[in-house]
């Protein structure tokens, strides 16, 4: 079993932030990340713009300089490999925490590779390594997929989108350059506030040339072998169909949370982690929660920008206790 002071569960620019600042106070810590550094972001789409400008991405007092206003995916990639490098961050990449269990005044963390024993845990997981579920006949078919990298291997399918809101929008773009023939369904009345300014003009103008078949105030019903069935305004509709992408949004590994004793509690958005505002401390003593995985299910409020900020609170409320311990 490896003692450490400190362990964070979670390599993203939150996890890494929550890194820094406690190796600051001279708080000891490993991170522990199931895949490798920043991998939800390495997930992300490859032609990928952040919303953020490249200051307010940045962390460890490190800058994120690149030429364009806002970063690109592979930008942010480069960039915060290198924060690790200057802060010489202790990461046990490809290592999964399966159970973190909470023995009088420690936690027993237990891996895919080894147990620790740590004083603190921060949980930094985010959000986007768990889809939310779509619950159609068919919806469980190889061809229905709930993440978007690349439009080319598309080219003349007939696509599916399901989703208005801003990685719906992006897919549908690559996928018209890729020259895929696409049909987007969209739940709500019109377009999604929360769609980025600078493409939401490009998405209408493919709609208004008819690029994308877009149906508002619609959802499918059924996802077969070679079609879907959708519900419209108009009524329904049988299309033929290759591949569905069902960009519906992403959700916390509430089981996760939950089996470490974290409280959720219900908000309007929907369920959410308990944790003190001031310290991102759970109700388990000692145990902290950093990021995005912070909002729930609300996905709109807590980003990299805000959630670096966690790991300060964090560290500042775990070097508060080691002195009054002293």
């Amino acid at each position: 079993m490896l003692s450490v002071e400190s362990i964070i569960i979670g390599a993203g620019p939150c996890g890494l932030s929550a890194a820094i600042e406690q190796k600051k106070l001279g708080i000891e810590n490993i991170i522990i990340e199931k895949g490798n550094v920043v991998e939800a972001i390495y997930n992300y789409p490859t032609h990928q713009t952040f919303f953020s400008t490249s200051e307010k991405l940045g962390i460890g007092d490190v800058p994120f300089i690149v030429e364009d206003l806002k970063p690109k995916r592979n930008q942010a990639l480069v960039y915060y490999r290198s924060v690790v490098k200057h802060h010489d961050l202790k990461i046990h990449a490809q290592e999964e925490v399966l159970k973190v269990e909470k023995i009088h005044d420690h936690f027993i963390i237990s891996t895919t590779k080894q147990t620790y024993k740590a004083k603190y845990v921060t949980v930094a997981t985010g959000y986007y390594g768990q889809h939310n579920t779509l619950d159609v006949p068919g919806a469980d078919l190889p061809k229905v997929h709930h993440y978007f990298k690349e439009a080319h291997p598309y080219f003349d399918q007939n696509v599916l989108i399901i989703g208005g809101k801003n990685s719906a929008v992006d897919a549908a773009i690559e996928l018209d350059k890729a020259g895929a023939h696409i049909t987007a369904v969209y739940r709500g009345k019109t377009y999604s506030k929360s769609v980025k300014p600078w493409i939401l003009p490009l998405y209408e103008s493919l709609v208004n040339h008819e690029k994308v078949k877009l149906h508002f105030e619609s959802e499918v019903i059924e996802i077969k072998e070679d079609e879907v069935l959708i519900k419209t305004p108009e009524g329904m509709q049988t299309i033929p169909n290759d591949v569905v992408f069902a960009m519906i949004g992403y959700h916390p590994d509430y089981a996760f949370l939950e089996n470490m004793g974290i409280e959720l509690i219900t908000n309007e958005f929907g369920t959410a982690p308990y944790y003190h505002r001031e310290t991102m401390e759970t109700n388990v003593e000692n145990l902290y929660i950093a990021g995005v995985i912070a909002a729930g299910n609300d996905a709109n409020t807590i980003f990299i920008e805000n959630g670096k900020f966690h790991g300060g609170m964090i560290a500042e409320d775990i070097h508060s206790k080691k002195l009054k311990n002293q």
